[in-house]
């Protein structure tokens, strides 16, 4: 019984890595990147600059779905998951110097899809 227990608590601490890439908890909750509301502009800025630099961040563009609101915290937190989808969702993915928090609450509002 003491190893049954001691087993599903376990499992609930593990992750485990579906095809594609997806990170997903055993219970089934994906995560997301976004940046943490305490980030000072210029380190926003950066992780935009960092993220943008290695993938594909047109979806922040004018007139595309994840552009408004224009801030640049939506605009880091939206790089910084393109970042952290792109790397395999590994919580080191999403540091960025402190500035990166890992949610388990899908952060998508109107069209702009974080999945």
């Amino acid at each position: 019984m003491a190893k049954v227990a001691a087993a599903l608590s376990l499992s609930l601490l593990i992750f485990s890595f579906i095809p594609g890439g997806t990170l997903m908890m055993v219970n089934g909750q994906k995560s997301w990147c976004v940046a943490k509301p305490s980030s000072d502009q210029a380190t926003l800025l950066a992780n935009i600059n960092f993220a943008c630099s290695q993938v594909d961040c047109r979806v922040m563009q004018k007139g595309c779905p994840c552009f408004s609101p224009d801030n640049l915290m939506n605009h880091a937190s939206v790089a910084m998951n393109l970042y952290y989808q792109a790397k395999g969702r590994n919580k080191w993915n999403c540091d960025f110097r402190g500035s990166g928090l890992v949610v388990i609450t899908n952060p998508r509002y109107a069209d702009c899809i974080y999945d």
